[in-house]
């Protein structure tokens, strides 16, 4: 790509940045948590139908999903889950075409007076964008549309079909990017625009969630000798899955790519609850826990390991062996993924195409980091045969309070990811 060209296509993003704050700003209103992301899909579908891409915009079937490979269990019915596509027919199909995925939902805010100010009315301050969801990922998802909007102000349009993806259940199933695959959205290479700090993601840990079910004897508690708390029940069995914690973090236990990462597997207690009342002892008790897994790591096996080190913890207690706990798998049951691990011709040209957008932009090399969470890329790289390269803006505080993402690391994540598109599609002139 010569000079010249590159020089309008990163003008065609400045000139257009305000808008594209803009546009974030008024995403992120939007308070799309899980089950309540149909205002914010509308919000996408109609900014996708005004720029003329042809819109899908369906509600997922979990009957159509339920046997593939990647599927999560999921709790409840999906009347309220609907994915957007857009997509861009090209006129010459000259060039390679290109999945632009992200999500549209969001994680709960939590308690709002530890905000310092309300979550989903966002604002600038000192070059950061403030709001939940405005860094995990919205602006990945803004800053995908913006760059198709940058080559067609600089007159051009891929020379190869794109299909952008805003899709649901990212943050607890990934069902979402499973119903794309399953609608038959297909292309060369995918791209997710992730909030990694502008580094390309080598390796993504998968995640397996699990909830735990407790039953005790209540009794009044002026009796609780005769009875058993089922909520302090739960204490010996959390011990027993941070030891499998421990062990799953071991230096011969681990990937590759996460060799000299400090802690890689997390287990995280995500949500207890229990009993009825502060005088009786606990007749129930409920946890949800969440552990990684590495690529590579057989889930059954992982599912199977789990279920071993709490019903040993449970057999050694004096009163769960004669109540065993229940174990129910729903949300994510994820493969880790390995983009380092796809030494395909086409694996490497998507990895050089962004390299050297990102050196365009940046003056500076592309760095590789392994990360301890998981993405929506593992669909496309293990059950599609689909590199997918995860690169997205600086975020801070994702999942946490005052969520914040860095304006200028969106307009140059736009900028590398416009000229990515015209590197691996190709151009046509509109």
């Amino acid at each position: 790509m010569d000079t010249e060209l590159k020089t309008r296509i990163l003008s065609a993003v400045d000139a257009a940045f305000d808008d594209e704050t803009a546009f974030l700003s008024e995403l992120t209103a939007h308070p799309s948590t899980r089950g309540q992301e149909q205002s914010a899909q509308d919000f996408m579908a109609a900014a996708l139908d005004e720029r003329g891409y042809e819109v899908d915009r369906w509600q997922i079937d979990v009957e159509k999903i339920r046997d593939m490979p990647g599927f999560s269990p999921v709790m409840g019915d999906y009347e309220d889950a609907v994915n957007v596509v857009g997509t861009h027919r090209s006129q010459s199909r000259k060039g390679r075409s290109l999945i632009l995925n992200g999500h549209i939902d969001v994680v709960p805010a939590g308690p709002l007076d530890m905000w310092d100010a309300p979550p989903f009315e966002p604002h600038v301050a000192d070059g950061w964008l403030y709001g939940r969801g405005a860094g995990d990922m919205k602006a990945g998802l803004v800053s995908n549309l913006f760059a198709l909007d940058a080559l067609r102000k600089a007159g051009f349009a891929p020379g190869a079909d794109v299909f952008f993806q805003s899709v649901v259940e990212e943050e607890c199933t990934g069902n979402g990017a499973l119903a794309c695959l399953e609608r038959g959205y297909r292309a060369d290479a995918a791209l997710i625009p992730e909030p990694f700090e502008e580094k390309l993601v080598d390796a993504q840990l998968g995640v397996v969630w699990a909830q735990v079910h407790l039953k005790g004897l209540p009794t009044h508690v002026a009796y609780a000798g005769t009875g058993a708390n089922a909520i302090e029940a739960a204490i010996p069995l959390i011990e027993a899955l941070h030891g499998l914690e421990e062990r799953w973090n071991a230096p011969g236990y681990r990937h590759g790519d996460f060799a000299h990462v400090h802690h890689p597997i997390n287990l995280n207690i995500g949500k207890i609850q229990g009993g009825d009342w502060a005088s009786s002892v606990p007749a129930w008790c409920i946890f949800d826990m969440r552990i990684a897994i590495y690529p590579g790591q057989d889930i059954a096996a992982a599912r199977a390991e789990i279920t071993e080190t709490i019903m040993d913890a449970a057999r050694n207690n004096a009163f769960l062996k004669n109540s065993l706990p229940e174990i129910v798998w729903h949300g994510f049951m994820a493969e880790g993924y390995a983009l380092s691990d796809d030494h395909s011709a086409t694996a490497k040209a998507a990895i050089g195409a962004l390299e050297g957008a990102h050196r365009s932009v940046n003056e500076s090399d592309l760095d590789r980091v392994a990360i301890t969470a998981t993405t929506d890329a593992r669909f496309f790289g293990l059950y599609a045969d689909t590199p997918a390269l995860v690169y997205g803006p600086r975020a801070e505080a994702i999942h946490g309070f005052n969520e914040r993402v860095e304006l200028e690391s969106i307009r140059r994540i736009t900028q590398s990811t416009a000229l990515f598109i015209a590197d691996w599609c190709g151009l046509e002139t509109i």
